[in-house]
């Protein structure tokens, strides 16, 4: 009884190892951005080609409403007249619906739009998704994407309290100015 036991546990965690080791497959910076047909908080499709001649701040985040998801998407919200003055579009993702969305860019007046990935597939081929099996959620990843769709620039760890100030610095570096 014990041996099988035993085994199942042995299963069970290599099973969890394999399913999180796949999805730490980050595409690399100079390729090709995977593309993306997500709706937003408002039901409306955004894809990833609609925004080709801009860059893209493609922010993952795990859960909508929580303390520092809230932190990062009110930072990029308040710093949006800069980002924007740089020419890019801040989009955030996450595996929650868009009735959560919504709520979320209501009670905090969040001007961008915010795609729900309920699946996780988009957030998977940036390896952004942490599945657990009955719980998948978004990593707090971030992708900096310029005007011609290629990953600029990846944050695998991301800072909440001054994210939104080392996009705008490094966009401003990449940019030249």
């Amino acid at each position: 009884m014990k041996l099988i036991l035993l085994t199942l546990l042995l299963l069970t965690g290599v099973l969890l190892w394999v399913r999180v080791s796949h999805a730490n497959d980050v595409p690399q910076s100079g390729l090709p951005a995977p593309g993306f047909d997500l709706p937003d908080q408002n039901g409306k499709p955004h894809s990833l080609n609609a925004y080709k001649g801009r860059w893209v701040v493609l922010y993952f985040y795990p859960r909508d409403d929580t303390p520092g998801c809230t932190e990062e998407a009110c930072l990029f919200r308040d710093d949006l007249h800069k980002l924007t003055a740089l020419g890019a579009q801040v989009i955030g993702v996450s595996v929650d619906d868009t009735a959560s969305h919504a709520d979320f860019a209501r009670k905090y007046h969040l001007p961008f739009p915010l795609l729900a990935d309920k699946d996780g597939r988009v957030a998977a081929q940036y390896g952004a998704l942490r599945n657990l099996g009955l719980v998948k959620f978004a990593k707090r990843y971030t992708f900096l994407i310029d005007p011609q769709g290629k990953l600029a620039k990846s944050y695998l760890k991301v800072d909440t309290s001054r994210h939104s100030q080392e996009i705008i610095d490094d966009l401003a570096r990449l940019k030249g100015k």
